[in-house]
């Protein structure tokens, strides 16, 4: 089984250009042709929290799927936080992940089926604060420990975590391995990975990066990271 993961902090489709344009969004990810994608602040905060990607542009114009989550009508997510998965990938079920915030922050957690393999993913979007990043990690983490027996799983997003090694990335320990992907943040000149992915020692990596096109250093403040991920 193999499969191309992606994570994405959309900044509500609003580009440098300061234009909200969910079309360049959409341009963006279909260069990256992942199979399955955490997307951040994919709806807008106030009000009934529109989603900034309408969900029948992309059922339309996209080879992806939202997974539903069941919270608001007009939402594609859960504070902001989405999954895309390729057509064709079963999604079993799917849920928030209850993390402990002051700001609205959150994580959403999907059980898919691959390749007639179970897989898990969690998209997040972690606090500004690195206490409270730590600690909703480990509820992450909780979460994961509460849901049953183990699969391959992917923990991806924006962690805000400037250190690799401190802060929350304590919480990430044996069993688990944390790509090295490179800058993603601003996404005009990058100087941070505040974008991570994470994961589970069942996969092998043969590919990950940032992925830095004209277009993505236009679309969002954040470039999108990838993997490519394969499990025996």
């Amino acid at each position: 089984m193999q499969l191309t993961f992606a994570s994405y902090n959309i900044h509500k489709a609003v580009g440098l250009d300061r234009r909200r344009d969910p079309e360049r969004i959409l341009a963006v990810l279909r260069e990256i042709d992942a199979d399955v994608i955490a997307l951040q602040e994919a709806d807008r905060r106030f009000g009934d929290r529109t989603s900034v990607l309408p969900r029948q542009m992309i059922d339309d114009h996209s080879p992806w799927r939202t997974v539903p989550l069941q919270m608001r009508p007009d939402s594609i997510g859960w504070h902001g936080n989405a999954l895309l998965v390729r057509r064709g990938i079963e999604v079993r079920r799917a849920e928030p992940v209850p993390l402990p915030m002051l700001e609205p922050r959150g994580a959403v957690c999907a059980h898919l089926v691959a390749g007639g393999r179970d897989v898990c993913v969690v998209g997040m979007h972690l606090d500004l604060s690195g206490l409270r990043r730590r600690r909703q990690l480990r509820a992450v983490f909780d979460h994961l420990a509460a849901t049953g027996a183990p699969c391959p799983t992917v923990l991806m997003g924006d962690f805000n975590q400037w250190s690799h090694l401190r802060g929350a990335m304590r919480e990430v320990t044996g069993g688990w391995q944390t790509l090295p992907l490179g800058n993603s943040f601003p996404s005009r000149q990058p100087i941070a990975a505040l974008d991570r992915i994470i994961a589970s020692d069942h996969w092998a990596c043969s590919a990950k990066g940032v992925h830095h096109s004209a277009l993505s250093a236009l679309a969002s403040d954040h470039l999108p990271v990838f993997a490519r991920l394969s499990a025996a």
